[in-house]
């Protein structure tokens, strides 16, 4: 039943309704002669208050709401791929043919799912007429883009006998392609499912995550591993690399769907990630990378309420592709300015404030959406197991840590990648300080790394993180001394570590040949390191300084084992380098023995 209320006071994107009794919270409404979209965040008596999604400028008193009776939902089907969505899931390539304009005009609507558009429909073998299904059951599927097959599944609040499913062929999102009975009531299953963004979509089980997902970034998969289903933020300020490490993040993670979530993000950054992506090609699958992604531009200049909508518009539409068993990663850019639209409209809404201002259920808001990840097992049949991965970026203002935002976050996520301004000064990117960052999923995913490289992964992982430490502890030291007071085994710590800094922490984002970094092309690289480390200390006991070792050639080679394509550098200058390191330290080691006994 629709129900019309009339606009009673209006405070930028908070517009308070009269006459709306029986309206629920959460609830669509249409504000104004134009049908701005917005949503009941709040009732008192007959009074509604309403979030409004689109720019409110012209609106005045006394103009008409209507109450739609439906919560804010995500068309889920076929089409998803590759589109680009605002954040209430508006198509805006769509909207831009329809309109030729470059701004999203206010009140246009446009299905999210082009309905036009004809998909081939394979029906599910095992499914019959008389079959009894339950929520999620796949009834078929549709091979959305040449590496996504896009699984056809009853809505996870259906379930019944079916009584007619459509034969092989062509049918557009619209047509109905299943009919199921349940207690005399029949109900006509489409090839895209409405789902409410904020309500979690059901599982059967949340597993323990026990793999890591590959990012191609060293300092994130080796030293500090984000499982699969896990949840990860990257804090810092302002310059230090948090969009470009994202972007890297949801280009080359191994996941099947990426879904990146541009929220409150200046235009021309999000402008630069849409205009990379066309051109990428996945390097695992060599396809492009568009075949596998969704994206959802939310940008600065558009209004601030939107960025809680497209949130969870996006985590809605990574547990819609986890439901049929696929691995998902999910990045939002940035929460920070979502907690801030959150604090204008609880200022405008006259609730008390929390710290800093924001409200004070800021962490509540923060928890349901890092929670909605995990890895699980689905609803439905065939049993599948799939993933959501949430990794989000907080930009705390002048790269403060203990503001509200971040420390909120903190309690949530299990893995923290904190960029440093320092370090992203002295242009070490990606500028992940490895003293402050941490990672709760090593012990889960220790038997994976230690499997792909027989074991060494835990040793020389731990090994690199006591050097890294080692060299914190020395610095005051240096600086109050310098590093010619220290005894050679200091220094071969200070050399060591950075070695370790140079040649594998740093990664060249553009660089074609070290942009992305499989876990082999990792393992190389640290095994050159350590054994270095370890050739280096031996020869450090017998009495060569550090100095000398220093000058080795092969030194500047393993920096430089970065630069080179992937499979060059695992079969041929890998073990090029660890002969290298044998011959000349031996050399060295004879060279100063020799010279020494000459002395005496």
């Amino acid at each position: 039943m629709t129900r019309i209320g009339r606009i009673y006071r209006i405070a930028g994107p908070l517009v308070v309704a009269e006459g709306l009794t029986g309206s629920m919270i959460y609830e669509v409404v249409e504000v104004g002669e134009e049908g701005l979209i917005g949503e009941i965040i709040g009732l008192q008596g007959d009074k509604a208050f309403i979030q409004v999604y689109e720019d409110t400028s012209g609106l005045t008193v006394g103009e008409k709401v209507v109450a739609t009776g439906r919560l804010l939902s995500a068309e889920l089907g076929p089409g998803l791929i590759g589109s680009i969505y605002d954040g209430l899931q508006r198509p805006e390539k769509a909207i831009a043919e329809v309109t030729r304009d470059i701004f999203i005009r206010r009140g246009m609507k446009l299905a999210a799912l082009p309905r036009d558009k004809k998909w081939h429909f394979v029906p599910e073998k095992s499914i019959k007429v008389g079959d009894r299904v339950e929520p999620n059951d796949t009834l078929g599927f549709v091979q959305e883009t040449p590496i996504v097959i896009h699984k056809i599944m009853v809505p996870p609040d259906i379930s019944g006998v079916v009584k007619w499913i459509a034969p092989e062929g062509d049918y557009t999102v619209d047509d109905v392609i299943a009919v199921v009975e349940k207690g005399g009531e029949r109900y006509e299953i489409k090839m895209y499912q409405l789902w409410p963004i904020r309500r979690p979509r059901p599982y059967k089980k949340k597993l323990e995550p026990h793999e890591p997902l590959i990012t191609g970034i060293r300092i994130i998969d080796y030293m500090f591993p984000l499982a699969k289903g896990g949840k990860g933020a990257i804090p810092g300020g302002f310059g230090t690399g948090k969009t470009v490490t994202l972007q890297q993040v949801t280009k080359w993670s191994h996941a099947d769907i990426a879904i990146y979530v541009g929220c409150g993000e200046r235009g021309n950054e999000m402008a630069d990630a849409l205009y990379s992506f066309r051109r990428l090609y996945d390097p695992r699958r060599k396809r492009p990378m568009m075949e596998r992604s969704v994206f959802i531009a939310n940008t600065s200049n558009m209004p601030v309420a939107a960025r809680e909508t497209s949130i969870f518009l996006g985590v809605t539409i990574g547990e819609y592709f986890r439901d049929m068993g696929y691995d998902v990663i999910l990045v939002a850019d940035s929460t920070s300015r979502w907690a801030e639209a959150m604090r204008e409209i609880s200022g405008r809404l006259e609730e008390m404030p929390g710290e800093e201002g924001f409200p004070a259920y800021l962490a509540s808001r923060i928890a349901e959406f890092y929670e909605r990840a995990g890895h699980v097992v689905t609803l439905g049949r065939p049993e599948r197991v799939g993933s959501l991965t949430i990794i989000g970026a907080v930009s705390p203002p002048g790269g403060d840590f203990s503001e509200p935002v971040t420390q909120a976050t903190l309690r949530y996520v299990q893995c923290l990648f904190a960029l440093d301004y320092t370090l992203a000064t002295r242009r070490h990117f990606p500028a992940i300080n490895w003293l402050i960052s941490y990672s709760q999923y090593v012990m889960f995913v220790r038997k994976w790394w230690d499997e792909k490289t027989g074991g060494e992964w835990s040793k020389f992982r731990a090994i690199a993180m006591n050097i890294l430490q080692r060299e914190a502890e020395l610095a005051d030291i240096v600086r109050l001394v310098g590093p010619e007071a220290l005894p050679e085994e200091d220094k071969l710590i200070l050399e060591i570590a950075r070695l370790i800094r140079e040649g594998f922490l740093q990664q060249d984002a553009f660089d074609p040949n070290d942009s992305y970094s499989p876990p082999e092309r990792d393992h190389v690289i640290m095994k050159a390191i350590m054994k270095f480390y370890e050739k280096a200390r031996e020869a450090v006991s017998k009495g060569v300084p550090v100095a000398k070792i220093r000058e080795l050639p092969v030194r500047l080679k393993i920096v430089k084992m970065k630069t080179y394509p992937t499979d060059e550098l695992i079969e041929k200058v890998a073990p090029e380098i660890m002969k290298a390191i044998d011959t000349e330290f031996e050399e060295l080691v004879k060279k100063y023995v020799i010279e020494a006994e000459a002395m005496r």
